[in-house]
C-alpha cells in the first residue's frame, strides 16, 4: 500500500514492493501469483478493517427515530476517522476503487464482513420507507466512496485534518439524505393498521 501510494497504481513493481518490506521480489512471488493478486489481497485487508469499524458500533435503533441525522453521524464519523487515521490504506483503497479493474472485481468480491453495516441499512430502510425511492446502489456508493475521498483528500493534505472538516463534509454528504429520513406509517401485522415506526420500536 506504500508503494501504490508512492508510485501509483499502474506504475507500482513488485520490486517496489520487496524493496519497502525488505524481502526479495521471489520471496513475494511464493506468497502471491501476480502484482494483480498482491493488490486485491492488500484491498480485501482494509475492506475487512474498515468494516469492522461497524462491528464495534453501539447501534441503537431508537435514535434513529428520534434523531435520524444524529445517528447516521455516530456511524459516519468512525468510519471517516479510521480512514485519516490510515493514510496508506486511504489513497490504495481510493485508487483501486476508481481503477479500471475494480469493476470486474467487484462483481465477483465476497463482501460478507460488511454484515453489520447491512443490518444497520435494513433498519434504516425499515424505519423510513422513502429511503426505498434512491437507488441504493448510487445511495451507498455516494456516502461511503464520497467519504474516502474526503478522507484522502486530507491525509494529501490539500483539507484541513480537523472537527470543521468533519462537520463540513458530514454535512455535505446527508444533506440530500435528510428528506427521506422521516419516519414512515408501516402496518401492525395483528390488526391491519397503520402504525408510526416510532411506536413499532418501542
Amino acid at each position: 500500500m506504500k508503494a501504490v501510494r508512492q508510485y501509483g497504481l499502474e506504475g507500482v513493481r513488485v520490486q517496489n514492493v520487496s524493496e519497502l518490506a525488505g524481502v526479495s521480489p521471489g520471496a513475494l512471488y511464493r506468497y502471491f501469483e501476480s502484482k494483480e493478486q498482491l493488490i486485491r489481497e492488500c484491498f480485501t485487508y482494509v475492506d475487512k478493517q474498515a468494516a469492522a469499524v461497524f462491528d464495534h458500533l453501539n447501534f441503537n435503533p431508537f435514535s434513529m427515530l428520534t434523531d435520524p441525522i444524529g445517528a447516521v453521524r455516530s456511524l459516519w464519523f468512525p468510519y471517516f476517522r479510521f480512514w485519516v487515521s490510515h493514510p496508506d490504506e486511504t489513497v490504495f483503497y481510493y485508487r483501486f476503487r476508481d481503477s479500471a479493474v475494480f469493476p470486474q472485481y467487484n462483481k465477483t468480491r465476497d463482501a460478507s464482513y460488511f454484515e453489520s453495516f447491512g443490518n444497520m441499512v435494513r433498519e434504516f430502510m425499515e424505519a423510513f420507507p422513502s429511503l426505498r425511492q434512491i437507488n441504493q446502489d448510487m445511495l451507498w456508493l455516494h456516502v461511503l466512496t464520497s467519504t474516502v475521498m474526503y478522507a484522502k483528500y486530507v491525509v494529501e493534505g490539500l483539507l484541513p485534518n480537523g472537527q470543521e472538516t468533519e462537520d463540513t463534509i458530514f454535512q455535505l454528504l446527508t444533506v440530500g439524505l435528510s428528506g427521506y429520513l422521516q419516519a414512515g406509517l408501516t402496518q401492525d401485522r395483528a390488526s391491519g393498521r397503520p402504525i408510526n415506526n416510532l411506536q413499532k420500536i418501542r
